[in-house]
């Protein structure tokens, strides 16, 4: 039986009145890629911001390849790339200098494997980030979310923005990483996404997570969870 990578039991966020999450368990297996699936406001960034520990829980657990998510916090940072679906980065920076900033935080040279996705992702270094559009600062979020070549992928939102071609080629990259052990959680609100790539799913919604699914999930029922989430706005 395949390990456990991700372990999140009765996982609580509250904002005062504001929605947060609300009892979120799900395990994650080792070279699975994940789909977190819901409307936007469902609570996949809470889950994700708590379970790497950027936001404090009111309740629950998280493991974290055998690491727990409080004690361990800098020890999980080390082994996970995660891409937040906010692309921000200094605006008069160059390409190049953002890339290898993030690989120096690490205390690690990724220069072979940055220089890899680049050419994957067609990506012109020598630009500044100002100059770039909304896919482009995706795609450095993505080198520098893959250049250490980490056990664990965490990516919110890593699509908008990026044309067809690029995300088939973002979805490649995957597929090459977890073929050799890494494990991918793919936080979307594309169901076509999930049922194309993802070997497994979740569904959150109103802070919950409502259905568990494996590999495909149907999409009037996805459909329905959209319509019922806009009644309830």
């Amino acid at each position: 039986m395949m390990e456990n990578v991700i372990e999140i039991r009765n996982l609580t966020k509250s904002y005062g009145k504001a929605r947060g999450i609300i009892d979120v368990s799900l395990q994650v297996k080792k070279g699975d890629i994940f789909g977190f699936l819901g409307p936007n406001g469902a609570g996949k960034s809470t889950t994700i911001r708590s379970m790497l520990g950027f936001l404090r829980p009111n309740a629950g657990t998280v493991t974290i390849l055998g690491l727990d998510s409080r004690k361990d916090h800098e020890k999980i940072l080390a082994k996970v790339g995660y891409m937040p679906s906010e692309a921000w980065f200094y605006d008069t920076m160059r390409v190049s200098d953002v890339i290898k900033y993030a690989a120096d935080i690490r205390r690690m040279d990724c220069s072979e494997e940055a220089g890899i996705l680049c050419e994957r992702l067609k990506m012109d270094t020598r630009k500044k980030i100002k100059e770039l559009s909304l896919g482009n600062r995706k795609k450095v979020s993505i080198v520098c979310a893959m250049q250490h070549k980490p056990d664990i992928f965490i990516f919110d939102e890593p699509t908008s923005g990026l044309d067809p071609l690029m995300q088939r080629t973002f979805f490649e990259l995957i597929r090459e990483y977890t073929d050799h052990g890494a494990t991918c959680l793919l936080s979307t609100h594309v169901l076509s996404e999930v049922n194309r790539y993802c070997k497994t799913a979740a569904i959150m919604r109103e802070g919950r997570l409502t259905m568990l699914d494996s590999p495909a999930i149907d999409e009037d029922a996805f459909i329905r969870f959209y319509e019922d989430e806009e009644e309830t706005v």
